[in-house]
């Protein structure tokens, strides 16, 4: 397969024992969002062996190495890897299986921080044309880490930033490098319907939030179906509703929540405004009040063009050309490197991480795992990228 050429040729035998290493002791002592304290620690020990030009704490738990590169004049660029795991049991039954009960690493963060130091070591051999930062991200999870980095300040002087994603959709060897809407944003939303209690016996003296909220569940439904351009993705989706403490009684308050998802601006901010007038009308309908409230959060991954096209070469003269492949959905799940893209160039990609004869597992299953070969793609091909985009830029700045 292609990403022989990786395994062999770019990353050395004693790398690649480093790195399997890392990975399973970070897979097997995983930690929730913010609370990677000894998550932090040993990548801060790794990233040290390797000498880097500076390295710092970041975020609480997080760590930023900087490797030198020729240039200490030329453009800076980033490499980010996420680190936090999530509350779910695991139950892969692999040897190095958590020994956390009820955290796991069932997203792949224990490969992102694992192939971000790989980065860092092969950018340590073979530098770019200016300065790297090796960024190791707490808190992806929870869709605030990246922004806690973001308002660190410590990426100001960076000019293009990439990250990546196992993916078991798609085999080792193969990479998704490309331009455009690559996540959706992810927004919280929560109605409060406040009406008149009453007996259950005797509905006409209450104003029914129940019978309001399921009127509004459905009424929300045809924000995606009448409201949106079909060209655009979007969903709505109602998580959770309460209401009532007795089959006898009609209660004075309900409460639905829900999640946003759109994968560009313009649809995020029309899904809000029609929950919002929907939330309104159908209350009054009923004579119940409605407060509608938001929690914003991760704005949508949109790749730039120029960042995909270095990310493209790079995976495609690594791993051969035919190791790039399209995404071949709409990808409706937030990402908190949307955060960096806010103000930096950026390419999030996705890397195969399953073998050819492998099932398909979703990410935060509780059986989730890797192909641990994927590990030195992702580490080829992030360094590769910061090569590229280095070298790129540079050239601009003589």
């Amino acid at each position: 397969m292609s990403y022989a050429r990786t395994s062999g040729a770019l990353v050395s035998d004693t790398l690649r024992e480093r790195l399997v290493a890392l990975r399973r002791d970070l897979h097997q002592n995983p930690e929730l969002s913010f609370a990677e304290h000894r998550t932090g620690d040993v990548l801060a020990r790794e990233l040290e062996s390797l000498s880097p030009a500076q390295l710092t704490r970041v975020a609480g738990t997080g760590v930023i190495a900087r490797i030198a590169g020729r240039d200490p004049l030329a453009p800076i660029v980033a490499i980010r890897g996420d680190i936090d795991a999530l509350p779910i049991h695991e139950a892969t039954g692999l040897a190095f299986a958590s020994r956390n009960d009820g955290v796991m690493h069932a997203c792949g963060h224990d490969v992102h921080a694992t192939w971000a130091v790989g980065a860092a070591a092969l950018l340590s051999d073979v530098p770019a044309a200016g300065d790297v930062l090796v960024v190791l991200q707490p808190a992806e999870e929870i869709g605030t880490g990246a922004l806690a980095v973001v308002e660190s300040r410590q990426l100001d002087n960076v000019k293009a930033i990439f990250g990546a994603h196992v993916d078991r959709r798609f085999t080792v060897g193969q990479v998704v490098a490309q331009p455009g809407p690559l996540a959706a944003s992810a927004d919280v939303f929560q109605i409060m319907l406040t009406g008149i209690g009453a007996h259950g016996a005797r509905p006409h003296e209450s104003a029914d939030p129940i019978v309001c909220m399921a009127a509004m569940i459905s009424a929300l439904q045809t924000i995606v179906s009448r409201r949106v351009n079909p060209a655009n993705p979007a969903v709505v989706t109602i998580g959770r509703v309460s209401a009532g403490t007795a089959s006898n009684v009609i209660p004075e308050r309900a409460e639905l929540h829900g999640t946003l998802r759109a994968t560009d601006n313009e649809t995020r901010a029309l899904l809000k405004a029609e929950v919002r007038e929907i939330a309104y009308h159908v209350a009054a309908a009923h004579r119940v009040v409605a407060a509608v409230t938001f929690s914003a959060g991760v704005p949508p991954v949109i790749n730039d063009i120029r960042a995909s096209r270095w990310a493209s070469d790079a995976a495609a003269e690594t791993l051969g050309a035919d190791a790039v492949v399209p995404l071949g959905i709409t990808n409706m799940a937030g990402e908190d490197f949307a955060w960096y893209q806010q103000q930096i160039p950026g390419c999030f990609l996705r890397v195969g991480a399953r073998e050819q004869d492998e099932p398909v597992i979703p990410a935060h299953s509780p059986h989730f795992d890797v192909a641990e070969e994927s590990i030195f793609v992702g580490a080829a091909v992030l360094a590769e990228c910061a090569r590229k985009a280095s070298a790129d830029l540079a050239s601009e700045r003589r």
